[in-house]
């Protein structure tokens, strides 16, 4: 079973992958003329703009919500497994995939507000929508809500549940097992209370710890403010090969910094635009500007906390595809959450393990909290509404005993399993978002035409020539909107 989990995993991530993450990135970054430099200072103004309604959240909600599903395990563990196996360099290519995978966020956020239709009562929208609506594609569409619909309740809740169940072991000697039930009662109370408590949560939980996540990072990087000039340089060097220690594996360092910033950021996954869609906004591209710039809260906050954390304190060990070590400063500590705990320790005596567990458990709760939300979404556009109660309960069933397993197994395994399920929808969602950037695109400059004339945009569908864009025809101007700008 591991070989073959291995196997698929090195096809779904092999090279193809990582040069079209990139280069899709870099089309868009092209097409909407650096958008994420542009309009930095929009995407910020949109987070705190508008109210919700009976069918929709906030912006403000919906980027907590995105977020939620965002900021997770891959922010301390995945940005330490990276620079396990792919050296300091790895650092500089999650980055680059944040900044170029901004523009690839933007287009598939914007599609999902396009496309979003109002069923039972909620804003639904997402890739399954957008390829329906916007290609055509029944069985394409068909095709990535059933991979996303598996992804999310079966193979990737493993990954978070692990991670705090292992961080709680470490740090407390609380027992797996128990770690795993405590999650199945407090998951299961959320998650049978609809998308509105889980936006809630997610509003409360995610802006708090991270915020104390980026403050002890400054904290580290104020005890070792000598070593950023060398921290950095040998980021920079190590991405391309420029260092005499890590310049053997840089093609290592590109793989892993992409693959893992992919998994932490999202961008292009097609997982964002499921919480994009349920924000109530006069615009589209007003939600795609504010998921664009959760990307960047992800990677170049969080992601680069726990970089900076393990790089400055030289809490890591990194490993070369032969087996050798490059680098061996921690003995018998596996890659991981394990790294940013002897950072924190190294600084903080008697705080690290206990921080970073608990900081696991948050952004991994939530985080499973958001695989629900999409996996629900994707079971109403499958089902269409009708007879959904029986589905939503069996998925609400699979997604705990997934997270309980999760909790009790293997983390190598449990990694694999997510890397697959997210390595399918990046592929179904990457092809989907080129053929259909047009619609995205023109709302993009329909928004920015209207910036320049003073007024705050609203969006006309059949002005622009988008097709089946039902919501904007019939239901934008229903009268249940409150406060929405």
């Amino acid at each position: 079973m591991e070989e073959f989990v291995g196997w698929l995993v090195g096809v779904l991530w092999s090279q193809p992958m990582i040069y079209l993450c990139l280069g899709i990135g870099l089309l868009f970054t092209v097409l909407t003329r650096l958008l994420q430099v542009r309009l930095v200072t929009d995407m910020i103004r949109q987070i705190f703009k508008g109210g919700s309604s009976s069918a929709g959240v906030s912006s403000f909600q919906a980027l907590a919500l995105s977020l939620s599903g965002r900021v997770g395990t891959g922010n301390i563990a995945g940005t330490a497994t990276a620079i396990a196996f792919g050296g300091p360099g790895a650092v500089f290519w999650m980055w680059a995939i944040a900044f170029i995978g901004a523009g690839s966020a933007f287009v598939e956020s914007t599609l999902a507000q396009i496309y979003k239709v109002k069923q039972d009562g909620e804003y639904r929208g997402g890739p399954a929508y957008y390829i329906e609506k916007g290609i055509g594609w029944k069985w394409y569409s068909v095709l990535f809500a059933i991979s996303a619909l598996l992804a999310m309740s079966l193979l990737m809740p493993g990954i978070q549940s692990n991670s705090i169940a292992l961080g709680l072991e470490n740090a407390f000697g609380i027992n797996t097992t128990v770690t795993g039930i405590i999650l199945v009662v407090l998951i299961g109370l959320i998650i049978f209370g609809g998308v509105k408590r889980i936006a809630n949560v997610a509003s409360y939980v995610v802006p708090f710890m991270a915020i104390a996540y980026v403050i002890l990072a400054l904290v580290i990087i104020a005890f070792n403010i000598t070593e950023v000039p060398g921290v950095l340089a040998l980021i920079f060097k190590s991405a391309f090969a420029l260092d005499s220690a890590f310049g053997g594996i840089v093609g290592m360092a590109i793989s892993w910094g992409v693959k893992r910033g992919i998994y932490s950021n999202e961008a292009g996954q097609g997982t964002g635009p499921h919480a994009a869609a349920a924000a109530e906004v006069s615009h589209p591209a007003k939600q795609g500007l504010v998921q664009a710039f959760s990307v960047y809260i992800d990677t170049l906050l969080v992601c680069s906390a726990t970089a900076f954390m393990i790089l400055f304190t030289g809490s890591y060990n990194t490993e070369a595809p032969d087996g050798t070590m490059i680098v061996n400063n921690l003995e018998n500590v596996e890659a991981g959450p394990g790294y940013t705990q002897a950072a924190i320790e190294s600084v903080l005596p008697g705080f690290g393990s206990g921080f970073v567990a608990i900081a696991l458990f948050f952004f991994a709760f939530t985080t499973i909290m958001a695989y629900y939300y999409i996996a629900e979404t994707n079971i109403a556009y499958l089902t269409k509404g009708k007879n959904s109660k029986p589905a939503m309960f069996i998925l609400k069933i699979v997604l705990l005993g997934a997270t309980f397993y999760g909790a009790v197994k293997t983390a190598g395994l449990a990694w694999a399993m997510g890397d697959i399920g997210l390595g399918i929808m990046v592929w179904l969602n990457m092809i989907a978002i080129v053929i259909l950037a047009k619609p995205a695109l023109a709302a993009l400059k329909d928004y920015e035409q209207q910036r320049k004339q003073g007024i705050d945009p609203v969006f006309n569908s059949a002005k622009l020539g988008i097709k089946n864009a039902e919501y904007w025809e019939e239901e934008y101007k229903s009268p249940d909107k409150e406060n929405v700008s």
